[in-house]
């Protein structure tokens, strides 16, 4: 029968040999860890009469708080070894030549936010910015979701107050414009946006956006495809075609979304890029807007896919893992 003392001596013995702190980490949960083998012991003390526990229980702790000195006195050895050889392996030779600094340059997100702002300015839109920190009746309300809508499950998000949270999407813009201004607007804006998403190689919990809406008189669905069709030029090139398929958002009626395709990009295949549609009327007269004389349109699109498809990057984490081997792909 392997005894307390037996244990003890062993994991002494196999401390005192310990090469290094790695060894000493997995000593320490094989001998003190939930499943140790001096912590298992304290699961015999219920087949001990009462008399004899207090004095078993007592033998184990102190066996425990022996070995435990014996982990920390032995750390700190191997810890001051495994130190020296660092500095060592990492000293710095004063006698050579400086190396050049390096130049910094504009993050390709941000490269690609100044185009879509010329591209946009340059058709007659004027630029707006709205808080990350939102009002629940912006981003939801004012959007035309109804309580408890399973649209707003799919834009999880964080939450500061009851009323209060992180945007999920830029276009919780528009009803700070419709508050204070009536048609006509050509407006957009671009920013990061938020939502509570496991972060893989498709997903993150942090994303930037570029919405725009127009509301004129007259406005249709030809308005906005003429648009989309320029903007996807300006990213991608001019042999670049748009697609328009039925979607639902609560915020349009009709809804869309729309693919993009060029011969440069995939084969030619058509990929997916945004949410857009014609703006729904319940919107427009909730902020006093005459649906009858006015309608308009309004699109979105994760500004990471821009460069994801103009680049062929195939992983969304890249974009904030500020690694300079990939930033410096993109001069600028």
């Amino acid at each position: 029968m392997v005894t307390l003392e037996h244990i003890e001596q062993s994991a002494l013995a196999a401390i005192d040999e310990a090469a290094n702190t790695s060894v000493l980490r997995d000593l320490e949960l094989k001998y003190l860890g939930k499943s140790g083998e001096i912590t298992l012991l304290m699961r015999d003390l219920g087949k001990l009469s009462a008399e004899d526990r207090p004095a078993f229980g007592k033998a184990i702790n102190d066996a425990r708080a022996r070995v435990e000195r014996h982990l920390e006195a032995r750390r700190a050895v191997l810890k001051a070894g495994e130190q020296a050889e660092q500095f060592a392996s990492e000293a710095i030779d004063l006698t050579l030549p400086g190396r050049a600094p390096r130049w910094g340059q504009p993050h390709i997100l941000s490269q690609t936010t100044q185009r879509i702002k010329q591209t946009f300015i340059g058709m007659g839109f004027e630029y707006l910015e709205s808080p990350e920190l939102e009002e629940f009746r912006y981003n939801f309300d004012a959007l035309n979701y109804p309580p408890d809508h399973p649209a707003m499950d799919e834009q999880d998000t964080f939450y500061v107050t009851d009323t209060l949270l992180l945007r999920t999407q830029c276009t919780a813009l528009q009803g700070h414009v419709f508050e204070t201004r009536k048609p006509p607007l050509r407006c957009f804006t671009v920013g990061r946006t938020f939502r509570n998403e496991a972060v893989d190689r498709t997903h993150s919990h942090t994303f930037h956006q570029v919405d725009a809406f127009m509301i004129d008189e007259g406005v249709s669905m030809a308005h906005l495809k003429g648009t989309l069709g320029a903007f996807a030029r300006a990213m991608f090139g001019d042999e670049v075609k748009v697609r328009f398929r039925p979607d639902f958002f609560p915020f349009v009626e009709p809804g869309v979304d729309y693919a993009i395709s060029t011969p440069k990009l995939f084969g030619g295949r058509w990929v997916e890029l945004g949410g857009a549609g014609l703006i729904h009327p319940n919107i427009l007269e909730a902020y006093g807007i005459d649906s009858e004389r006015y309608s308009g349109w309004a699109f979105g699109l994760g500004v990471e896919r821009i460069p994801m498809m103009a680049y062929g990057v195939d992983d969304l984490r890249y974009f904030l893992e500020n690694d300079r081997r990939f930033l410096s792909q993109f001069p600028g």
